[in-house]
C-alpha cells in the first residue's frame, strides 16, 4: 500500500529544537539573549557594532557546538520518515542549528541562514566555521579581513531558497508545521499556500497558534512528532489486502 500522499512539506521552528536545550533566541519582552533586536539582528546593527554582533553569534555557536545539545526523537522521526517515504520530501527549518543534519535528514533547507556558516559580503560566498567569528577573520576568498559575517537572515532580510519553497508548497499534498508560532512572515503564511493547492495541512505544536490548521495535535514535539510520522509510515509499510 502506497502512502495517500506523494509530495510531503515540513517546516519546523524553534519549538523543535528547544527540547535539546537550544534556547530561543526572542525573549516575552523582545530581547534577544537581553539585546534589543536591532542591535544583534539587522544590518544596520552590525555596520554600527561588529564585534558585538559576532561575539552574540559566537555565544550561539558555541552552544550548539557544546557536547549537550543533541537531536531529539523529533529530529530523528523526520529523518527516518525522509529515507523511508516513497514520494517526495522536503524539510524547510527557520531554526539556525545543525541539528536536523546531525539526525540524518538531507533534503533540508535552512530558510534562515545556518549558525555554523559565514558569508563573504562582497562575494556572498559561503564557508563552514566552527570557531569564533571576529572582526579580524580573514576572508578566504578575497583575502581580507571584515569583510566577514554570520551566515543568518537578519530582520529586513529576505529569507533564502524562497522560490524553491514555493514551488515546493504548490506541489505538495501534505504540509506540516512542527514548533513554529505561526507569526513570523512568511512562514506564518506556508499553510495558507499549500491549502490553496488543495494540500492537507497539519499544525503540531506545544500549544494552539490560532491558525487554522485541516488537523491540530498539541504536546511536546518529542512525542507527537514521532507518533504523527510513524502513523504515516504505517500506512506505507501496511500489508495489502
Amino acid at each position: 500500500m502506497r502512502s495517500p500522499y506523494r509530495s510531503i512539506v515540513v517546516l519546523t521552528g524553534a519549538g523543535i529544537s528547544a527540547e535539546s536545550g537550544i534556547k530561543t533566541f526572542r525573549a516575552a519582552d523582545g530581547l534577544w539573549e537581553n539585546h534589543p533586536v536591532e542591535e544583534v539582528a539587522t544590518p544596520e546593527g552590525f555596520e554600527r557594532n561588529p564585534p558585538l554582533v559576532y561575539e552574540f553569534y559566537n555565544q550561539r555557536r558555541r552552544q550548539i557546538l557544546s557536547k549537550e545539545i543533541k537531536p531529539n526523537p523529533a529530529h530523528t522521526a523526520l529523518a527516518k520518515f525522509e529515507h523511508e517515504f516513497d514520494g517526495t520530501f522536503l524539510l524547510i527549518t527557520q531554526n539556525i542549528d545543525n541539528l536536523h543534519e546531525r539526525a540524518g535528514s538531507e533534503n533540508l533547507l535552512h530558510m534562515h541562514g545556518e549558525i555554523l556558516k559565514m558569508r563573504c559580503r562582497n562575494s556572498q560566498l559561503v564557508f563552514d566555521i566552527h570557531e569564533d567569528l571576529v572582526f579580524d577573520t580573514t576572508c578566504r576568498c578575497c583575502r581580507s579581513a571584515g569583510n566577514l559575517r554570520p551566515h543568518i537572515v537578519w530582520f529586513g532580510e529576505m529569507p533564502l531558497h524562497m522560490n524553491q519553497i514555493n514551488q515546493a508548497l504548490q506541489q505538495c499534498d501534505l504540509f506540516v508545521a512542527i514548533g513554529t508560532s505561526g507569526n513570523v512572515y512568511p512562514a506564518s503564511g506556508f499553510y495558507q499556500t499549500a491549502k490553496i493547492r488543495s494540500a492537507d495541512t497539519v499544525e503540531l505544536n506545544l500549544e494552539p497558534t490560532g491558525s487554522t490548521f485541516d488537523e491540530h495535535k498539541y504536546g511536546q514535539a518529542s512525542v507527537v512528532v514521532p507518533a504523527y510520522f510513524e502513523g504515516l509510515l504505517a500506512t506505507v509499510h501496511a500489508p495489502q489486502g
